[in-house]
């Protein structure tokens, strides 16, 4: 007689409305909302420097470099291949490192509330912080896989 034995580990399942579940579902999805919302908010941004040649050359250039990361992680998401997909996160890097040099030359040329910048500067930090462990994390999972595939 075959008898199917079945594992005595018990697997938690997670209450759809728990807060755990509900931390879990925002965390899959996090980095596009934040990019979402850091695209909104340069877009309000560049409304509010001046209309002069200087405020609409800079307007432009973060206008560009401050909403592309939001389309190129799309791109990264559906990357066919592993080398494709880190150019993809390191073009959004780019255009993020890109946006903090023009958000603080405007916080030193423009007078602005600090408030309005400080926030901006601080989130174009934080999103490169986040692509740069992004990449070397994925090079390194890259490099693991490659020696472990070697080593059979």
């Amino acid at each position: 007689m075959n008898e199917h034995r079945t594992s005595k580990t018990e697997h938690r399942t997670l209450n759809p409305g728990s807060p755990r579940a509900i931390s879990t579902a925002r965390a899959k999805y996090d980095l596009e909302e934040r990019l979402l919302n850091y695209a909104a908010e340069i877009i309000k941004f560049i409304e509010q420097p001046p209309n002069t040649r200087a405020g609409n050359h800079v307007g432009t250039q973060l206008l560009r470099s401050g909403t592309l990361p939001l389309s190129n992680h799309g791109e990264a998401e559906a990357a066919e291949s592993h080398d494709d997909f880190v150019h993809k996160l390191k073009v959004c890097l780019k255009e993020l490192r890109e946006s903090l040099r023009w958000v603080r030359l405007v916080r030193c040329s423009q007078p602005l509330p600090e408030k309005k910048t400080a926030h901006l500067e601080s989130e174009s930090d934080e999103l490169v912080r986040i692509f740069v462990a992004s990449i070397r994390t994925s090079k390194q999972r890259a490099l693991e896989c490659s020696r472990s595939s070697d080593a059979r």
